[in-house]
């Protein structure tokens, strides 16, 4: 499957500008995955972890997040976060 453009930005800077597998976001109707091709969408980032995903079983990087939105399009996935710091 092609790879999913992913961008982290907070108040101060951009964090992660990268391609990826996957995503797990944490919203607030639940976590949710983004892959490559998802259909667009917008949801509120509750405070969780976000774990990205280098292929389906292998976590790179997990982010704590505190707050904010995520939105998907025909570009990619892009959370916008109050605060971020590796977990």
């Amino acid at each position: 499957m092609a790879d999913l453009h992913f961008e982290l930005v907070t108040p101060e800077k951009l964090l992660r500008s990268e391609e990826v597998y996957m995503v797990v976001v944490p919203g607030t109707e639940g976590d949710f995955g983004v892959l490559a091709g998802h259909a667009p969408f917008m949801s509120v980032v509750r405070p969780g972890e976000l774990s990205i995903y280098s292929n389906l079983t292998t976590v790179v990087s997990r982010i704590r997040v505190e707050g904010g939105f995520a939105e998907v399009n025909e570009k990619g996935l892009t959370v916008l976060a109050e605060q971020a710091t590796e977990a």
